[in-house]
């Protein structure tokens, strides 16, 4: 494994999203050589009650690479509790979630919500310090809740005074969601407002586009979020191309059998049945990218059909149908 200064100087990372990078998930995108793959959000008080289903989502890849578990809450006590805890398991890093703009975090006053309150976000960034002890520690935030509030090189700058070790700066306010486009130049203001490394993300789904990027904000790296859904290689073969390195995209014979050991890490880790409804989202995204002789109407009906099969060995053999056909080395 990477030493902690090497994966922290890793340019290319996979973003943390909830209810997609989960340990399957991140698994097979360390496999195809991504650098740094960080866990979906975790919330804190959750984790230290032992509810099975959060403490899945820190688990560690069975792949040798660094271990990055984010962390959200708005409790500084279940903050310092969680990094403690996670910081004895083993982790490399601790990520601090405040930029997730789901209504559902929000309103409970976790993610983005922080914000919007300076003091309570450096209560958790020391509280978060202090459980993680020697691990180091991230904070992920946005440009700020919305346009009259675009404050995140002021948090950034408290965070690191505090001792947090890096930042990630999605290119979008709170309010905006997903909509529009990131603007990965207002990135620029945190980056030159701060002497730790910077990651820009937000709408970066290429080696062009993460140049874009980099040249826009001037960040340190780049954090590939939604566009790898489907394509768990996509933050290797983005790294690779920016260091001028050719990278050889998965035929569809190898994008299925990458599918297939999804399917099954999934149904290890969640019991067959929960881990079909599961994968339901990785592999209607990767019929979406996957390099089949089928017209838009066919490969529509295949997402569809895949995706209300239950029961394992029928989506296996499901899968099989789809891709083998077209198992030859097209690109898409």
């Amino acid at each position: 494994m990477s030493s902690l200064l090497e994966f922290q100087a890793m340019p290319v990372w996979l973003a943390p999203m909830s209810g997609a990078t989960d340990a399957p998930f991140r698994r097979q995108a360390l496999i195809f050589g991504a650098d740094a793959v960080v866990s979906e959000m975790t919330a804190s008080e959750q984790l230290l009650a032992e509810r099975p289903d959060v403490v899945r989502r820190a688990c560690r890849p069975d792949v040798d690479s660094p271990w990055i578990v984010q962390l959200a809450g708005r409790n500084p006590e279940h903050m310092r509790g969680a990094a403690r805890l996670m910081a004895r398991a083993g982790v490399d890093m601790i990520d601090i979630n405040m930029g997730c703009p789901a209504r559902k975090v929000t309103g409970g006053l976790s993610g983005s919500a922080l914000m919007r309150e300076p003091v309570l976000a450096d209560e958790i960034i020391s509280a978060t310090l202090e459980g993680a002890g020697d691990v180091a520690v991230s904070l992920k935030m946005r440009l700020g809740w919305d346009e009259s509030s675009l404050n995140a090189p002021e948090l950034a700058q408290r965070a690191e005074k505090a001792g947090v070790q890096m930042l990630t700066v999605h290119g979008r306010t709170r309010c905006q969601f997903y909509k529009g486009r990131a603007d990965w130049s207002r990135i620029a203001d945190t980056v030159n407002a701060v002497g730790i490394r910077v990651i820009a993300n937000g709408d970066i789904e290429t080696a062009t586009d993460a140049e874009a990027a980099l040249e826009a904000s001037g960040a340190n790296g780049v954090m590939i979020g939604r566009a790898a859904l489907g394509r768990p290689w996509l933050p290797a073969q983005i790294g690779a191309e920016l260091a001028g390195r050719t990278y050889t995209i998965p035929d569809a014979s190898a994008r299925l059998e990458s599918l297939l050991a999804q399917l099954d890490d999934a149904a290890s880790l969640y019991g067959p049945a929960l881990g079909v409804r599961i994968c339901r989202k990785h592999i209607s995204a990767a019929i979406a990218h996957a390099p089949l002789d089928l017209s838009a109407v066919s490969r529509r009906r295949a997402q569809s059909e895949l995706c209300q099969i239950s029961r394992l060995e029928e989506l296996r053999s499901a899968l099989h149908n789809v891709f083998a056909p077209s198992a030859q080395d097209k690109v898409a």
